[in-house]
């Protein structure tokens, strides 16, 4: 019997291999879904899941009694239930390193476009404000700029995007600082960062970047209380989790004055409704969860998410394993390779 691999984003461009699939006695189909019936139907019968966004909770997972390995397209799983998955002997895996370069240059873009007030300039040019933004005696058109050199960024989490934004910001001369809670003293001066409590980095960062995972630690990490140790020119970055951020919160920070503005690539909820309150900010940028994409990320992406559901149809382990406490329920539901027995 043909083994059956779902995705749940049709046009995503899969798929990479093809020879893969045929080797390997695989159907690739791609049907989507909104609703939790659509998703159990989808996937009742299916030996594999590709999950690039889509949420797949323990009701979804109880019914995937077929499937051997969820494969996230990305790095964060977080709506995914991993302990459900578990549970039911389904192995779990993502691609965490595909798309490093391109958000700390996402990062750096939304660090560059606040500190340079790029879009409000280009908006006021082709509203024909040209001399009423750089006429020095005229300067309310454009907030005051200040020089990147010297100022201070604060990196809230150092995983493998942070690392990068570190040394990208440093290009720019600029001070950095950082906040994480599972880095030692010395694993901060390897990467050439100071190490420092959140409260101090909040007080004295220029501009702030989020760059940790969403689980019940971070939630809403960021809210007035955070908010209100920053400075009042401080700008927040998030190009990690929407979650990570009171949207609320952040609302009302940037409606008193309490910080100067956001630039966010994610939010709680996406797409955002037209009437989401933070899209009527003129000092909040916001970007559409672009910032893991290029041609070389998503074919990178993509390869990777193929290679995991062939490393268990092969007989073997994600390399990029979620859970790789699941191995006694899956062999005990499955059986294995004496390697895999072995492993």
């Amino acid at each position: 019997m043909r083994r059956k691999v779902v995705a749940f984003a049709p046009n995503f461009g899969w798929p990479m291999n093809g020879e893969g699939y045929q080797r390997l006695e695989a159907e690739y189909v791609e049907i989507p879904c909104k609703t939790e019936d659509e998703f159990i139907e989808a996937t009742v019968d299916a030996d594999a899941v590709f999950v690039p966004l889509e949420p797949l909770n323990r009701r979804i997972i109880g019914h995937m009694g077929k499937c051997r390995v969820i494969s996230v397209v990305g790095v964060g799983f977080d709506y995914v239930d991993v302990k459900a998955a578990t549970e039911h002997g389904i192995c779990v895996s993502n691609v965490p390193d595909y798309c490093e370069e391109d958000m700390s240059d996402h990062t750096m873009a939304l660090l560059l476009s606040c500190a340079r007030k790029i879009v409000l300039q280009v908006v006021g040019v082709k509203a024909g404000e040209w001399d009423s933004m750089v006429t020095p005696r005229i300067h309310a058109k454009l907030p005051p700029i200040f020089r990147l050199q010297g100022q201070t960024l604060g990196i809230v989490g150092l995983g493998r995007i942070g690392r990068k934004v570190v040394s990208k910001a440093k290009g720019f001369a600029m001070n950095v600082i950082a906040y994480d809670p599972y880095l030692t003293n010395n694993m901060a001066q390897e990467i050439g960062v100071d190490l420092v409590k959140l409260d101090y980095l909040l007080e004295k960062s220029d501009f702030v970047s989020l760059h940790l995972p969403l689980n019940d630690q971070t939630r809403r990490m960021f809210g007035l209380d955070q908010f209100k140790q920053m400075k009042h020119s401080a700008f927040l970055i998030n190009t990690a989790r929407g979650g990570l951020v009171d949207e609320e919160a952040l609302h009302i920070a940037i409606s008193k004055g309490l910080i100067a503005g956001a630039a966010l690539d994610v939010l709680v909820s996406e797409p955002p409704t037209l009437d989401n309150p933070l899209l009527k900010l003129d000092n909040i940028l916001i970007t559409p969860h672009s910032g893991f994409y290029s041609i070389e990320s998503k074919t990178q992406l993509l390869t990777e998410a193929e290679e995991e559901v062939f490393r268990v149809f092969g007989g073997g382990w994600p390399k990029n394993f979620v859970n790789p406490e699941v191995k006694k329920n899956y062999l005990r539901k499955w059986g294995g390779h004496k390697s895999i027995l072995e492993d």
